[in-house]
């Protein structure tokens, strides 16, 4: 794994053509380490690469402890305060789409395909099935999971789970920092949450999040105005 900082831009490389280690739960945590590190306006960039040969069934021999420490990582990455952007590439297995569904944008390079049906028993029943609910709905989220040989890419892509599939990567990318550049956004977390929480509680159960958040954005303008 190798992971740069330029400016308040975190880049790490991860190789999920493997099994679950511990290794590579240690590099989705220094991702982590390093975005919460860095300065504000972060935004961390996850490229996944995947095998030049058919990938192989996730996560592998594991024992069910790491599987938490992996799905620990995973909501980790989830709950971070920057914007985060997944960018996959090559033949992927289901670990991809594990981390793929814990970010903000998804991008799929060039003759990248994403197979989550490795495993003879189905579909490895990891939190994954559960951010799928969250995000496209149970209808699709249950056709995905049920007939696995649906998750390529063409597939994800329709269902929402991809925001992007192009032959440049390295352009999307670019586009979508000169977004989260210009749109200034401060707490990415707490706006994640509050999207998060709208499937799982009721409108008044929320309320009191919401109203607690506008308070807060509303005394941090008091502040810039005070500053001026």
């Amino acid at each position: 794994m190798h992971a740069t900082i330029s400016q308040t831009v975190v880049e790490a490389d991860i190789d999920v053509a493997r099994p679950l280690t511990p290794g590579l739960v240690a590099e989705l945590a220094d991702a982590c380490d390093r975005v919460e590190d860095a300065g504000g306006g972060r935004v961390l960039v996850v490229r996944l690469t995947g095998s030049k040969d058919a990938p192989a069934a996730w996560p592998g021999p594991a024992q069910v402890h790491l599987v938490g420490k992996w799905e620990n990582a995973l909501r980790r990455l989830e709950r971070l305060d920057a914007l985060t952007v997944g960018i996959v590439a090559g033949r992927c297995n289901q670990a991809c789409l594990e981390v793929l569904l814990a970010t903000d944008h998804r991008v799929a390079g060039p003759g990248t395909t994403l197979d989550a049906g490795t495993r003879t028993d189905g579909m490895w029943p990891g939190t994954a099935l559960y951010r799928l609910v969250q995000q496209v709905g149970l209808a699709t989220a249950r056709r995905l999971v049920l007939f696995p040989g649906e998750t390529g890419v063409p597939a994800l892509h329709a269902a929402g789970v991809l925001d992007e599939v192009t032959q440049d990567a390295g352009a999307a990318l670019a586009a979508v920092l000169k977004r989260a550049a210009d749109s200034a956004g401060t707490e990415p977390a707490l706006r994640r949450r509050l999207l998060l929480d709208a499937g799982t509680v009721s409108f008044e159960e929320a309320l009191g999040s919401h109203l607690a958040a506008c308070d807060r954005a509303l005394r941090r303008i008091d502040l810039t105005e005070d500053g001026k």
